[in-house]
C-alpha cells in the first residue's frame, strides 16, 4: 500500500511570462483551484497520507498550503534556478520512505490514474496516455514486455512510441536509490529530468514498466496556449468523468451510520486479501494506532478492535472489565446508558444502576453519595446519550470515580471523532466506539480504547464471553497481527481512509463543522416554534431530540418521507413516555446541507399548520 506521494515542484514556470513572475505555476487555477491544490486533494482521497513537495520558485506558496493540508512536507530545492526535476527530487529522498507516486505540479488529471497506478502488481511503473495532441509531448518507448527503453520529446528518435509521459509515476525505494546513484555520478547531470534517471535505471536492469491508458485525461500546463487548451479541452472531460463515478448523495440525519465520503466508499473497492496476509495485519496495526490517537496517547493506550457494531464494542467493554468478584456502577440517564445495564445484567453481573433525568443533568452530589455508599470496583456511562443528546459532564464525573479507586468504562460513541477528547485528561480507562459515526468509516467495526495498564490486569481473570473477550483479542493480535475470528476486510480500508480524512480535516474543525451545523438547526427551530427537549446549554451539538408539534396532522412518517424526497434521512425519538425526533450532525455533512434541510422542516410543519 502506497502511503506517501511527492510532488516535483521547483520550477521558474517561465514560459507563463509574467503570470508566473511572483507565482509558481502550480497555483494557477482551475475552476477557482490551483492545480496543485486538487491534485492535493486527489491524493489524500486516493489514501495517501503523506505528500511531500519539493519547492523552489516562490516556495512561499507551498508553505502556506503545508499549513492548509498538514499532511503536506515542503523541502526547498535552494539549487532550483541551476537544477531540474531530478534536483528537486533530490532533496526529498531524505524524507521518502518507501514506494511512492511521483508527481509533477503543473498537470491537471482524472483521479482514476492513481487508481491505475495503485493496483499495479509491478514495482515501477510510469503512467503513460496516448496521442495527445498538446504540442509538448515527452514520448516513451518500451520493449514487448512494456519495459522502458527510451525517452524523447524527439518523435523521429521514437517514431513509434509506447505512450507519452502524463507525469504521474509509481516508484520503489530500491528504483529511486538507483536514480539518485546515477544523478550523483556525474557532476554534468545536474540538469538531468527525473524521467531520464528512470530510463538509465530501466537500461541498467531495474525494470520500469510502461503502463498506457489510451485515451486518459490529463495535461501539463506549461503556457497560455496550454492553459486554454486545458480550460476548454481536458478540464471539461475530467470534470465530466469524475461526476460520472460520483455517488448519490444521501445526508443521513439519523445517529449512525453516517454520511460518508466517496472517497471512504471506493477505499472498499480493493484486491481480494487473506487477512492472515501480514499486509492486511499491518493495515490493522495502522488502524489501530491511527483510532488510538483520535482520543488517547499511543504510549498509554490501544485500541482493540472487533468486526460488531457500537453495541457490540459495549458488550466487549462491560463483559470483559468488571473483575470476577467486582461490583458495577452504571449511569442510566437514556437507552444507551440503560443498554450497558442490560448486558451487565445478562451476565450476571453484580450491579447497581444510578438512574438519572433522560433530559436534564446529572446531580454529581446524588451520583458521588451513590459511589460512597458501597464499594465499587467499575463505573460505566454513556457521554453523550444518543437518545436525547444529552451531554453528561464526564470531566468531573469520571476523576470522581477515580478517587474512589473505580475503573471508569464509558461508551463515547457519540463523540468520538467529533470532538477533542483525551481520555488520560478525563480519568477514562476504556472507552467505546464504532467506524460508522464521526469518523466517517463504514459500519462494521467496533473498537475499546484501552487504558493498557488496566487491560493487562484482565490477563487472569476467567472469560465471561469468548468472541468479545476483550484481553484475549488484544493478546492475540499483540501476537500474531491477527485478530482470532474473520473480520471484515474491507471495512478496515474504508476506516483507513476515514482515519485520514479526519486527520486532514482535524477534530477540531470536525467539531466546528458539526457545531455550525447544530446551530443553524437550533435558530431555525426557534424560528419555527419547535421545542428542544434538553436545554441547548447541556446539548451536545451532534444530536437534538425535538418534542413533536402538538397537532393531529403531524406525522413522523409524512415528514420523513417528505425529508427523503430531497435526499434527507431522519430518525425518530427513542424515549417511550415523550414523543419525539432526533436530528444528528454527524458524519460528512456539511451546513449548506442542514441549511437546506431546514428549509425542508419548514415547508413541512408549514404545510400542517405549525408555522
Amino acid at each position: 500500500m502506497i502511503k506517501q506521494a511527492v510532488i516535483v515542484a521547483g520550477g521558474l514556470g517561465s514560459r507563463f511570462g509574467n503570470r508566473t513572475k511572483l507565482m509558481p505555476k502550480g497555483f494557477i487555477e482551475i475552476d477557482g483551484v490551483a492545480m496543485v491544490e486538487r491534485s492535493v486533494q486527489k491524493l489524500i482521497a486516493a489514501g495517501i497520507e503523506e505528500i511531500i513537495i519539493g519547492t523552489g520558485h516562490c516556495s512561499e506558496y507551498y508553505d502556506e498550503l503545508a499549513e492548509k493540508y498538514h499532511v503536506i512536507k515542503t523541502v526547498r530545492n535552494d539549487n532550483y534556478m541551476n537544477t531540474s526535476s531530478m534536483g528537486t527530487l533530490a532533496v526529498c529522498v531524505p524524507y521518502i520512505k518507501g514506494d511512492f507516486i511521483l508527481l509533477e505540479s503543473d498537470l491537471i488529471y482524472d483521479a482514476v490514474g492513481l487508481k491505475v497506478l495503485q493496483n499495479e502488481e509491478r514495482d515501477n511503473v510510469i503512467l503513460a496516455s496516448g496521442k495527445s495532441n498538446s504540442h509538448d509531448e515527452v514520448y516513451l518507448a518500451a520493449d514487448e514486455n512494456f519495459i522502458l527503453t527510451n525517452v524523447s520529446k524527439d518523435k523521429s528518435i521514437i517514431p513509434d512510441p509506447a505512450g507519452e509521459l502524463v507525469g504521474i509515476t509509481k516508484i520503489s525505494k530500491n528504483c529511486l536509490d538507483k536514480m539518485m546513484a546515477y544523478y550523483n555520478s556525474d557532476p554534468a547531470l545536474i540538469k538531468l529530468d527525473y524521467e531520464h534517471a528512470l530510463k538509465q535505471v530501466s537500461l541498467d536492469g531495474e525494470p520500469v514498466y510502461v503502463h498506457k491508458v489510451e485515451y486518459y485525461a490529463w495535461t501539463e500546463i506549461d503556457d497560455e496556449s496550454m492553459l486554454d487548451r486545458a480550460l476548454t479541452q481536458i478540464w471539461p472531460r475530467i470534470k465530466e468523468n469524475e461526476e460520472l463515478q460520483s455517488i448519490r448523495r444521501e445526508v443521513l440525519l439519523n445517529p449512525g451510520p453516517s454520511t460518508t465520503t466517496d472517497s471512504v466508499k471506493y477505499a472498499q473497492v480493493v484486491a481480494d486479501i487473506c487477512p492472515r496476509e501480514l499486509e492486511f495485519g499491518n493495515l490493522m496495526e495502522e488502524v489501530a494506532t491511527g483510532l488510538t490517537e483520535v482520543c488517547a496517547d499511543p504510549k498509554d493506550y490501544i485500541s482493540v478492535m472487533f468486526g460488531c457494531s457500537g453495541t457490540g464494542a459495549d458488550e466487549a467493554m462491560v463483559s470483559s472489565c468488571v473483575p470476577p468478584d467486582g461490583k458495577l456502577l452504571v449511569v442510566d440517564n437514556g437507552s444507551y446508558g440503560a443498554r450497558l445495564a442490560k448486558i451487565a445484567s445478562v451476565y450476571n453481573i453484580d450491579m447497581d444502576v444510578f438512574k438519572s433525568s433522560t433530559y436534564e443533568p446529572i446531580d454529581i452530589k446524588a451520583l458521588e453519595e451513590q459511589m460512597k455508599s458501597k464499594k465499587y470496583t467499575t463505573f460505566a456511562i454513556v457521554y453523550h446519550e444518543t437518545t436525547t443528546g444529552l451531554m453528561n459532564d464526564l470531566a468531573t464525573i469520571c476523576p470522581m470515580a477515580k478517587k474512589y479507586d473505580m475503573t471508569t468504562i464509558c461508551d463515547i460513541v457519540s463523540a468520538y471523532g467529533g470532538m477533542p477528547i483525551d481520555l488520560g485528561k478525563l480519568g477514562i480507562d476504556f472507552a467505546t466506539s464504532t467506524s460508522n459515526k464521526h469518523i466517517g468509516g463504514m459500519a462494521g467495526v467496533g473498537f475499546v480504547v484501552c487504558k493498557r495498564d488496566e487491560l493487562l490486569k484482565q490477563k487472569d481473570w476467567p472469560m465471561r464471553n469468548y468472541y468479545l473477550n476483550l484481553y484475549d483479542q488484544y493478546k492475540y493480535f499483540l501476537e500474531t497481527k491477527q485478530t482470532r475470528f474473520t473480520p471484515p476486510v474491507q471495512t478496515f480500508y474504508a476506516l483507513r481512509q476515514a482515519i485520514i480524512e479526519t486527520k486532514v480535516e482535524t477534530v477540531e474543525k470536525r467539531y466546528q463543522r458539526f457545531t455550525a451545523c447544530w446551530e443553524i438547526l437550533v435558530k431555525a427551530l426557534d424560528e419555527i416554534g419547535l421545542k428542544m427537549l434538553v436545554n441547548r446549554k447541556y446539548q451536545s451539538h451532534f444530536i437534538t431530540a425535538i418534542l413533536i408539534p402538538e397537532t393531529p396532522k403531524y406525522s413522523f412518517n409524512a415528514l420523513h418521507d417528505y425529508a427523503k424526497s430531497f435526499g434527507f434521512t431522519i430518525y425518530p425519538g427513542k424515549l417511550g413516555n415523550i414523543d419525539t425526533f432526533r436530528i444528528a450532525n454527524m458524519g460528512d455533512i456539511k451546513p449548506e446541507e442542514m441549511t437546506h434541510f431546514t428549509c425542508v422542516l419548514r415547508d413541512y410543519m408549514h404545510s400542517i399548520g405549525v408555522c
